[in-house]
């Protein structure tokens, strides 16, 4: 049966207690200023030993083996004799300001002293005249505790920060600042301030216990400084703020005091094994394990100290003596091999995990000789060893111990993975954080006890308009996108995790998505196009409002509508990190697999479209190794960006062009000029152009606080090594460029970039003439090269005249020719855009086997079966675009006025040209984009008026090339004594030439196309109106088309000669036929014979007179 004990120590206040290491005595001090040493086997009426050298309230008290200290808010830590009241000396003090806590490390060498001061002072009790100090913090400190090894201290500070020192170097430096997880208390009058934050360490030392602010124990693993899994302690009755936290001896039990009582937790079932209410209405602000057997002691802030004897049943395993279960309170899965001897070392057994140190080597210091006699095992040890020897294949341990000969097997992470995150987010300090943090505005959350107030503000508010609302479901995530905030929230007991998006638009609903229960949310992100404003704009809803993205614990994005409906879920091969959304799609990080040994995160990227869903980028993410991620946002054009520890700042450029994305280091904040001779750091918020808007923090500060500081801009500098200024300026602005031209799609340029490259051009100039001055040639011409306008060639040519560099004047005039020559580089770039963007076409499938296709026969031997030759695909292979060998469908023709309207021929060859097309009757039409018959009439009537040929217009190819002949050449028949510059009667008449090309027509269908020698115009009327009518009656209609006016049939043209009967051969050179001189995209094919056409015969048929 349990025995309690109350005993009024103290006046009402902050109490303190600590067992001496015996625990024989036990030490209580309080606002009376008054340290008693009680005597445990004392009964409540037996009086205590009092030191009274304090004068101020005690703050705190510790013991060892040959001493204890107390601290007080005068400023002075003492030192006492061991279990008496006899002052010895004081041991340190602070700057007069109040001493809140002090602990001895495992040795009982050293005492670290936490004050109001902004440090920490370790002092060597053997001498105390050379202290250590521990800065850098930036809010006083609360509690301090030493880890079993002492290689590690723990202090707690008053803005809520857990940072973790290592105390093997000299000076110590800082391992970890864990931030988020004990509350902020900083009003020492206010009841929260009383309470023992202070950090409880297993005695493995591999993790350690915390009370949260969320009103919960927290573990905290050493080998990743992050919650563990499944170890949470739950119980109904366990509700409240947790005011103080202790461990057993041997580490099985864990104390807890809430709401007046206090819980005895089992660490390995994570259950309450015993329970007892103090004093009502009180609060328990220091309890404590007896070091030697079943006790537990608290005290209150009505000064009261309370003993409860024989608090664990005696059914469970002792809190004082190791035992075999005590591993089990270590969180770690020990595995024994199948041959170990379950009988032999007894002893080592018997000490359980106490016997081995952090490397798992056996822990002499850990072995009492007194404890060899006195193991206490638990009642299921036989099974738990069994259960260990018999299951080797089990997942092995994941901290301590050898692998090798020996002792445990373990699986070690060597380097601690990277939680995931939201961009812009920062954990709790004074009950407010930072939800998100982007350009476009701020969301805060201010923590109050049952809810939070959630407040949305942003930076341009003629667009959007702030709003604030209540949460009671513990928002810890948000997301503010360009269409809406998306919120999330952990899942409770009473209800699941939940997201929320409040769309911008007046005229949209918020709408919740639930998920499944044990789902949680590890990210969130929205992205969509925004209109102008969202301030009085009815028209939104035709835009829409966006895209939401989830990233779920089941390792799926869901995607989902700016109204609420589910789209798409995704499978994530990977453990999700963080996420940043742009208008058209989502750049999620994720760790494929684990970590490397080299200290590599092992993080990728993944881009996918909102449209279709499809990834445009997959690749790594160049984080260093021995670093982390610590933001991914957007560039003012919408590029992804991101920044890691180290401090180097990256944009992935090209990030449109499937498959071409590359990322492009822009800064490392190491280098830049502010940062020299500071200790600081920056914390992100966006890109604009060239500024890198970011948050200095200064110091060791991690993140940014409040009041919210004001954004500054950096020069985004690129990291070249040797380059001068401007030439990195000039290679900036290049990138600017060639990112700005990535993002056009058929426009060929903006006036930014014209202008911008205008101010390259500039630059390059005055490069080239620093190249020409130092005789530098070849960089000259390289800069040459980059020229963007033709104008800034003729500057680098007057550079060369002035230098008198002939050779550099040459080739920068031959470069001017090749950029005038050369097709327009803004062309180029568009039709390498459509290239880049065009889908990969579908692969071709091999042709069928014929239906009595029953195989082949190679060398008498028959091959037979399903398989087919891929050789005998004789298909044609599918079209392949070249845009630089496409017909011209618009020619361009000069015309002047001696232009004829018919092809030009000369008649005079007896026979047609090898090359001549032939005129069929069947009317086939080569071409199905042939215009109808009232649109040439239409065509014809329009071309008779103004006398042109319109007809050109609509080629495929450009006009056939005109016979040229040679005006002086001998003619046939002419005398060779006569002046060929005379002017005779028969030339002196004006060459008259038709200005229609269908008067010419009319006037050769009069001369008949029967097949007969040409009728001179002597003839008679009645022999041309006959010739005439047989030619209509032979070709029929006549059509007022270029092709409806040729006869069905033509032999050879002759003429016989009155002089010597001899017949005239026509110019070989000159005859041509219709085939060979006009092609048409709307020519229809009408007769296989050749015509021969003369220019200017048929007006000099008409003017010469008839034979006698």
């Amino acid at each position: 049966m349990t025995k309690v004990i109350n005993t009024p120590s103290h006046g009402n206040g902050t109490t303190r207690l600590a067992f001496s290491t015996d625990g024989s005595r036990v030490f209580t001090g309080g606002q009376d200023c008054i340290v008693r040493i009680w005597d445990t086997d004392g009964g409540a009426d037996k009086e205590p030993t009092t030191a009274a050298e304090a004068e101020a309230p005690v703050t705190w008290i510790a013991a060892t083996e040959d001493l204890w200290l107390s601290s007080s808010e005068d400023s002075e830590v003492r030192r006492y004799t061991k279990d008496s009241a006899s002052f010895e000396a004081p041991v340190t003090s602070a700057a007069g300001v109040a001493v809140r806590c002090i602990a001895i490390d495992p040795q009982a060498r050293k005492v670290a002293v936490a004050s109001d001061e902004l440090f920490v002072k370790v002092v060597d009790l053997e001498n105390i005249l050379t202290p250590q100090k521990l800065e850098g913090d930036t809010s006083p400190i609360r509690a301090i505790t030493w880890h079993p090894s002492g290689d590690l201290l723990t202090t707690c500070t008053q803005d809520g920060k857990i940072i973790v020192w290592d105390m093997t170097q000299t000076p110590a430096k800082r391992e970890k600042v864990i931030e988020g997880i004990i509350p902020v208390a900083k009003d020492e009058h206010a009841p929260e301030f009383s309470y023992d934050c202070s950090v409880v360490w297993h005695t493995t030392g591999q993790h350690f216990y915390v009370a949260s602010k969320g009103h919960e124990i927290a573990t905290i693993s050493r080998s990743d400084w992050a919650r563990a899994p499944k170890s949470s302690f739950t119980d109904k009755d366990a509700v409240g703020a947790i005011t103080a936290l202790a461990l057993s001896p041997n580490g099985v039990y864990l104390l807890s005091a809430s709401k007046s009582t206090v819980f005895v937790w089992s660490t390995q079932t994570k259950m309450v094994v015993a329970k007892h209410a103090g004093t009502q209405g009180s609060i328990i602000t220091q309890l404590a394990f007896s070091p030697r057997g079943n006790l537990i002691a608290w005290t209150d802030d009505e000064g009261g100290l309370t003993r409860w004897l024989d608090a664990v049943p005696s059914d469970l395993p002792d809190p004082v003596r190791p035992s075999i279960g005590t591993k089990a309170g270590a969180s770690v899965n020990v595995n024994r091999k199948t041959d170990a001897d379950l009988f032999g070392d007894d002893d080592l057994l018997g000490k359980g995990i106490n016997a081995l140190d952090d490397d798992g080597d056996l822990n002499v210091a850990g072995l009492d000789d007194d404890d060899d006699m006195q193991l206490d095992l638990d009642k299921d040890w036989i099974v738990d060893d069994l259960d260990g020897a018999f299951n080797d294949d089990k997942p092995t341990a994941e901290v301590g111990g050898k692998t090798g000969g020996g002792y445990v097997k373990e699986m070690v992470s060597i380097t601690k993975a990277q939680p995931p995150f939201q961009p812009g987010s920062t954990p709790f300090q004074n009950k407010k954080r930072y939800l998100a943090y982007n350009m476009l505005g701020v969301i805060e959350a201010t923590e109050s006890d049952i809810h939070q107030i959630i407040n949305v503000v942003f930076f341009n508010k003629s667009t959007r308009s702030s709003f604030h609302f209540t949460d009671h479901f513990k928002i810890d995530m948000a997301y503010l996108g360009d269409c809406g905030a998306v919120f999330a929230c952990p899942p409770e007991t009473e209800h699941s995790a939940r997201v929320m998006f409040k769309p911008y638009s007046s005229t949209a609903q918020e709408w919740t998505y639930n998920l499944r229960p044990e789902t949680q949310a590890l990210g969130v992100a929205a992205g969509g196009l925004a209109p102008n404003t969202f301030q009085n704009n009815k028209n939104t809803d035709l835009q829409g409002y966006g895209n939401v993205v989830i990233a779920t614990s089941e390792n799926d994005l869901t995607f989902m509508s700016g109204t609420g409906r589910e789209r798409r879920i995704l499978a994530l091969p990977g453990d999700f990190v963080t996420m940043v959304a742009a208008p058209e799609w989502v750049l999620v990080v994720y760790r494929p697999g684990s970590t490397t040994i080299d200290g590599s995160q092992n993080l990728y990227y993944v881009v996918i479209n909102f449209e279709d869903f499809s990834v445009r980028q997959r690749d790594a993410l160049p984080v260093p190794k021995g670093h982390t991620l610590k933001w991914v946002g957007l560039t003012e054009e919408g590029l992804p960006t991101m920044y890691d520890s180290k401090g180097y700042l990256h944009v992935l450029s090209k990030v449109r062009i499937p498959h071409h994305a590359a990322w492009v280091r822009i800064l490392d904040a190491n280098i830049i000029e502010r940062r020299q001779g500071k200790e600081e750091s920056y914390w992100p918020v966006g890109i604009t152009d060239d500024k890198f808007m970011c948050l200095i923090l200064k110091g060791n500060q991690e993140y940014p606080g409040f009041p919210r500081p004001l954004i500054q801009e950096l020069e985004i500098r690129l990291p070249f090594r040797q380059a001068d200024a401007r030439e990195e300026g000039i290679e900036r602005n290049l990138l600017y460029v060639q990112t700005a031209l990535d993002s056009l799609e058929d426009d060929l340029t903006t006036d930014t970039i014209l202008t911008r490259e205008q101010a390259i051009d500039k630059e390059f100039i005055l490069l080239i003439q620093a190249a020409c001055k130092s005789g530098n040639v070849p960089r000259a011409i390289e800069l040459c090269k980059l020229l963007h306008n033709l104008p800034t060639f003729d500057a680098a040519i007057a550079i060369a005249d002035f230098y008198n560099l002939p050779g550099f004047k040459e080739k920068a005039q031959y470069l001017k020719v090749q950029k005038e020559e050369n097709e327009d580089r803004l062309v180029v770039a568009r039709s390498k855009r459509r290239r880049w963007l065009k889908p990969d076409p579908p692969m071709r499938q091999l042709a069928a086997p014929p239906s009595n296709y029953n195989g082949y026969t190679n060398g008498g031997s028959t091959f037979s079966g399903g398989r087919f030759d891929p050789l005998a695909d004789v298909r044609p292979p599918p079209q392949i675009e070249r845009p630089g060998m496409s017909r011209v469908t618009k020619p361009v023709i000069e015309k002047t006025r001696f232009t004829s309207m018919a092809p030009s021929t000369q008649a005079g060859s007896a026979a047609p040209s090898s090359s001549a097309l032939p005129w069929t009757d069947d009317q086939q039409t080569l071409m199905t984009d042939s215009p109808t018959q009232a649109e040439k009439r239409k065509r014809d009537e329009v071309e008779d008026d103004d006398g042109s040929f319109r007809g050109a217009r609509d080629m495929s190819m450009a006009p056939p090339k005109t016979t040229k002949s040679n005006p002086f050449a001998r003619k046939a028949g002419q005398e060779t004594n006569r002046n060929p510059f005379a002017r005779s009667a028969e030339n002196n008449k004006s060459l008259h030439k038709s200005e229609s090309f269908f008067d010419k027509v009319d006037a050769a269908e009069t001369t008949g196309t029967n097949g007969l020698s040409k009728k001179r115009a002597s003839a008679k009327g009645k022999e041309r109106e006959s010739t005439s009518l047989s030619a209509s009656k032979s070709t029929g209609p006549k059509q007022a088309t270029l092709f409806g006016m040729l006869p069905p049939k033509k032999s050879t043209l002759t003429s016989k000669s009155k002089t010597n009967g001899t017949p005239a051969v026509a110019d070989n050179e000159s005859q041509q036929s219709i085939g060979d001189d006009v092609t048409m995209s709307d020519v229809t094919v009408l007769g296989s014979q050749n015509v021969d056409w003369e220019e200017t015969q048929l007006v000099d048929e008409e003017t010469q007179p008839a034979d006698p």
